[in-house]
């Protein structure tokens, strides 16, 4: 079983932030790390039903409350059966927020060797990268920036 968390506590209540979440496939999005990553596409705007993904991997939304959550299942063919889901939570203040990014499944095929070996770190990567840039889009740039792994560097240099 694979079960994979990021979260950032953000500073703005969840009603500042929310347009984030529901913006989070448009072309010119400020929270996808587009600089660095294959853009994510889907078919139509963020609903249930929309698919898509982002370089190899796709999915279709299960599930979408806008301004709260959009959960996500991968197709049959990805390397993981499962999903994954972005959901912003209230934080500890009326002023915060939390966006929690959760993958969860079972590794599937070759997933069982690309998953720990080459996708969780990429992944780990990127969501790190989206959620400073959410920081950035609410206009409080991360304490402590994400960087890369020398492994990260290197699957990408390779790709």
């Amino acid at each position: 079983m694979i079960f994979n968390r990021h979260q950032r506590a953000l500073q703005a209540p969840p009603a500042e932030a929310a347009h984030l979440l529901d913006d989070l496939a448009l072309p010119d999005t400020a929270t996808w790390p587009r600089e660095h990553w294959p853009a994510l596409r889907l078919d139509r705007p963020l609903s249930p039903g929309a698919t898509g993904g982002h370089g190899p991997i796709h999915y279709t939304c299960t599930d979408y409350i806008p301004g709260h959550r959009a959960e996500f299942t991968f197709t049959p063919d990805a390397p993981v059966r499962g999903g994954h889901a972005l959901t912003l939570l209230t934080g500890p203040t009326p002023a915060t927020s939390v966006l929690r990014h959760d993958l969860y499944g079972h590794p599937q095929g070759l997933g069982h060797l690309t998953w720990p070996l080459i996708f969780r770190w990429l992944h780990d990567a990127l969501m790190e990268d989206l959620l400073d840039n959410v920081e950035r889009a609410l206009g409080t740039p991360p304490a402590h920036p994400a960087h890369w792994t020398p492994w990260v560097q290197t699957l990408r240099r390779l790709r």
